[in-house]
């Protein structure tokens, strides 16, 4: 009797945590069925990848996606062809839900839904064209605009990811995951992507002289800073716009106008966000696509 009434309060509990993380970043593009099937498949990378690990985490890919959206912001060409190409501005949730749905597709789905994402997202590029504000023409599959938009994705996830964990990636195991992505990247058009986090960081300033924070790009940011929640939800998003900030490399701050928080206040937001990130990694690491992939994983095929 003890155990059902527990049984009861725990699903309850995984019900209003799941009604929350909907709240927060919009509905979603599948059902966790999608990611149950076939047995045995375990996708583009599998149970023991870095990958599956740092992408598990919730907050982190919430916090580093609304970094990097920032940061890839900065490249003129490659916000225009986002900016030129969909309703972002207007769908801002829509969007993020939309990057969520694929990052989960491509990390935990079998290898045949991965790369459905895949081609999906390939075709897409392949018809996206225009020009800049300064007249430069972009095409949103040129290898350089793919390879920025990997390089920021690849570490910023990362760094969120070193940021919140209990236990963070070693330097062996981040330049693992550095290598995972880079599979990734090369299989949506990115040429010659690095497999470890020095040359990715390297790579990363290669882009500075071509870097803007024009006025399409503080738009952005001030999408981003009234990114659109429940009132419930404003103090965790809050915390998670805010520490976005925290996760930039010094040069890009300076593009920013902005300065390195100091440690104090940076420390206090990443201790909050752990906390409460809690409940919503509790509910996850059960009934969430990264538990379920695992499961279908080691099924027997």
């Amino acid at each position: 009797m003890a155990t059902m009434a527990t049984d009861t309060l725990k699903q309850l509990a995984f019900f209003a945590i799941g009604e929350r993380l909907r709240a927060i970043t919009g509905s979603a593009k599948s059902s966790l069925e999608d990611f149950a099937v076939p047995a045995g498949d375990a996708g583009l990378f599998g149970p023991a990848s870095m990958v599956w690990r740092v992408h598990a985490h919730f907050s982190a890919m919430m916090l580093g996606g609304l970094s990097s959206l920032i940061v890839q912001a900065l490249h003129p060409r490659a916000l225009a062809a986002v900016w030129d190409h969909s309703q972002f501005r207007d769908k801002l949730k829509d969007r993020l839900s939309r990057t969520a749905f694929f990052v989960a597709a491509t990390t935990y789905g079998s290898e045949a839904f991965a790369l459905k994402a895949i081609q999906r997202v390939n075709a897409i590029h392949s018809r996206i064209t225009g020009t800049d504000l300064q007249g430069r023409p972009y095409v949103a599959n040129e290898p350089a605009l793919l390879n920025w938009v990997h390089l920021v994705e690849a570490t910023t996830f990362l760094a969120a990811y070193q940021h919140l964990a209990k236990t963070p990636l070693s330097p062996t195991e981040a330049d693992q995951y550095m290598a995972e992505m880079a599979v990734l990247g090369h299989l949506l058009g990115g040429v010659d992507l690095p497999r470890t986090v020095a040359d990715a960081e390297e790579q990363m300033r290669g882009f500075q002289a071509e870097l803007q924070f024009d006025a399409r790009a503080q738009e952005v940011v001030g999408l981003i800073a009234s990114y659109p929640t429940e009132l419930l939800d404003k103090p965790f998003m809050g915390l998670v716009l805010e520490s976005s900030f925290d996760l930039m490399p010094d040069w890009v701050l300076q593009l920013l106008g902005r300065s390195a928080a100091c440690a104090l206040p940076v420390q206090a937001r990443r201790l909050a966000l752990q906390l409460a990130s809690e409940p919503l990694q509790w509910m996850l690491d059960e009934q969430g696509v990264a538990a379920v992939a695992r499961r279908r994983v080691m099924q027997a095929a």
